[in-house]
């Protein structure tokens, strides 16, 4: 009898943006439940071993879960520093070449037998706008922006990375939203997050936003100085329930 918990995790190549084959991470559980699928979307510092950790939880708490990896084409192969550092050198990640990779992963989970046709996403740091941006762009069910930088205003001058703001199409927005930020944070800020918010209730969006004290940008990162206990554990706590308010079945089946 195969266990509850039991996952298969396995890197597979998929066919992103302009159908180039890219390097995605997936994990999904080992049962015959139908799953609602979670595309995870990596920090800036990229596809890492903690986005990968990322996934495999989602797997242990009942879904399909794929992180593609958005760096692939400027370096492919290469250490994620390396290639992190190979992106930010060509400007980041394009808007519309990101919506061709993320369509693929969404296509992944929705491809499986497994999938009950529900999909969410989840973006951390730079993936926090673009989960944003998937929001108003794809077929997804719900949206988790983990401290997205750069949704209201533009990058300051010299920011290696290349980003419009998205203000101007918050009442486009397509699925719920919850917005995770820390107090101490300066990419948003506060009043960023005021004016993100503003501008969600104005437009009669579907949302909710927790903010935490003592925290900065990157508190969900367990790996670097940033990482902060109360507001990661209470932050992953919010995450578990907007999933599956809106990732599961009717009848309660993930």
């Amino acid at each position: 009898m195969v266990r509850q918990d039991a996952v298969l995790a396995e890197t597979v190549g998929i066919r992103g943006a302009g159908g180039d084959l890219v390097e995605a991470y997936t994990a999904r559980p080992m049962d015959s439940r139908p799953h609602g699928g979670v595309l995870v979307i990596h920090h800036m510092p990229g596809y890492d071993r903690e986005a990968k950790e990322i996934v495999r939880r989602f797997a242990v708490e009942g879904y399909d879960a794929i992180c593609v990896n958005l760096h692939w084409r400027d370096a492919p192969g290469a250490d994620p520093d390396d290639a992190a550092a190979a992106s930010r050198a060509n400007g980041g990640v394009p808007d519309d070449r990101f919506l061709g990779d993320a369509a693929a992963g969404l296509r992944w989970l929705r491809d499986l037998p497994s999938s009950n046709d529900r999909v969410g996403t989840i973006g951390f740091c730079s993936g926090g706008r673009q989960a944003f941006l998937t929001a108003l762009e794809l077929d997804v069910q719900a949206a988790v922006d983990c401290y997205g930088a750069f949704v209201v205003h533009e990058p300051p001058e010299g920011f290696p990375v290349r980003m419009r703001p998205l203000a101007d199409r918050v009442g486009e927005l397509r699925a719920p939203l919850l917005g995770l930020f820390g107090n101490d944070d300066r990419n948003p800020s506060p009043a960023e997050v005021d004016e993100l918010e503003k501008l969600l209730r104005d437009h009669g969006r579907t949302y909710e936003f927790h903010r935490y004290d003592d925290a900065g940008h990157a508190f969900f990162a367990v790996d670097r100085p940033a990482y902060r206990v109360a507001a990661a554990t209470d932050g992953w706590q919010r995450i578990r329930t907007f999933f599956g308010r809106h990732l599961t079945g009717p009848t309660g089946e993930g």
